[in-house]
C-alpha cells in the first residue's frame, strides 16, 4: 500500500464567516511542499502561492503535474486566479510561477528584499548580474503591504531567518508562513542557508504567534513522523504556543537559537538547492538558451 506521504493529497480549509477565506493545501510528495489556493468565498478571487514546476533530478527533466492539478482544482471550483505569489526563493523545489502566470493571466509578487538573496547567490554562482528580481516578478512586495483579494485582502509579514526576504501572508484568519514553522509535532524550518539567521527566524515566529490564537497557520513543507505517516500542514496559533517543541509559550529565545542551530549543523543540502535557485531567483525561468537551443544550470562545486 502506498504511504500518503507519496501521495498528491488535496484538503480543503473552508471559510470560518466573514473575513476567512477558503484555502485548499496542494501536497507536493517529491519534495514534501505544500502548494496554496487561498479564496475569496464571495467573489471567488483566489491567489496561487507556492506553486510547484516539477524537477525530476534524476534525469533533470521538467513537468507540470503540480500546476496542472491547482488549475484543475480552481476550474473546479469556480475560482478567478488574480494573483501568483511566492513566499521566499526556495531552495527544494522549482517555483511554477513563470508558468502559472502565463497560463492564468494574473500577476506575479514575491518579497522586495529577494533582490538582496540575488546578489548573494550571483556571488556563489559567480555570474554577475545573472538575476533581475524586478524583472522577472511583476510585484515586489514590503512589510505591511495589503494585496486585494475581492472582498478580502492580503497583508505581507516580512519574515526573515529561513532567507532574508522570506514573507508570510496574511488573509484574515489564515496565515501563510512557509518555511518558518513545520506542524506542531516537529518544530520550525532550518535557518542556515546564505542570508538566513536564526535570531531572525526566532523573531519572525514570535511575530506570527502574536496573531490570534485561531489563526490559522499554512506551513510550507510536511515530511512526516516516525509516529505520524500522514501530511499535516494546517494547525491554529494556540496549537503552536501549546504544543510546538521549538516555540511552544516559556520557550527562551537562546535556547531555541542553540537548539536550532544545533540541528542545521546536522542537515545536508536539499538535493535540488543549485537548480532550483538559479530557476527560482528568474521567477521560475530558465536560463536563455544557449546555440544549440537548450538551457544550462550551473553547479558550484566545493563551495558547501
Amino acid at each position: 500500500m502506498t504511504s500518503p506521504l507519496k501521495e498528491r493529497i488535496v484538503r480543503h480549509s473552508p471559510s470560518r464567516g466573514a473575513g476567512s477565506p477558503d484555502v485548499w493545501g496542494i501536497y507536493e510528495p517529491d519534495t514534501g511542499s505544500i502548494q496554496y489556493v487561498c479564496a475569496d468565498p464571495a467573489t471567488k478571487d483566489a491567489a496561487l502561492i507556492d506553486i510547484v514546476w516539477n524537477l525530476d533530478p534524476k534525469h533533470y527533466r521538467f513537468s507540470t503535474e503540480s500546476l496542472d492539478q491547482v488549475l484543475a482544482l480552481a476550474r473546479r471550483e469556480g475560482l478567478n486566479v488574480t494573483w501568483v505569489l511566492d513566499t521566499h526563493p526556495h531552495a527544494d523545489h522549482v517555483t511554477a510561477s513563470a508558468i502559472a502566470g502565463e497560463r492564468t493571466g494574473a500577476p506575479t509578487g514575491i518579497g522586495a528584499l529577494v533582490p538582496r538573496i540575488a546578489k548573494i547567490w550571483e556571488g556563489i554562482y559567480n555570474t554577475p548580474g545573472a538575476f533581475d528580481v524586478t524583472r522577472d516578478y511583476d510585484r515586489l512586495f514590503v512589510e505591511g503591504e495589503r494585496i486585494p483579494l475581492g472582498q478580502l485582502e492580503m497583508q505581507v509579514m516580512l519574515s526573515p531567518g529561513h532567507t532574508l526576504g522570506s514573507i508570510s501572508y496574511v488573509c484574515g484568519d489564515a496565515a501563510f508562513t512557509h518555511d518558518t514553522l513545520m506542524q506542531p509535532d516537529v518544530g520550525t524550518s532550518r535557518a542556515d542557508f546564505p542570508g538566513g539567521t536564526t535570531e531572525e527566524l526566532w523573531d519572525s515566529i514570535q511575530a506570527i504567534l502574536a496573531l490570534p490564537p485561531q489563526t490559522r497557520c499554512f506551513v510550507g513543507h510536511d515530511y512526516g513522523t516516525s509516529e505520524r505517516r500522514e501530511p499535516e500542514w494546517e494547525a491554529t496559533v494556540a496549537e503552536h504556543k501549546a504544543r510546538n517543541p521549538h516555540v511552544k509559550d516559556g520557550t527562551k529565545r537562546q535556547d531555541y537559537i542553540d537548539r536550532r542551530d544545533a540541528r542545521d549543523a546536522t542537515l545536508a543540502l536539499p538535493d535540488r538547492i543549485f537548480a532550483a535557485l538559479q530557476i527560482n531567483l528568474r521567477g521560475g525561468r530558465l536560463p536563455e538558451p544557449e546555440a544549440d537551443g537548450a538551457s544550462y544550470l550551473k553547479i558550484p562545486v566545493n563551495k558547501f
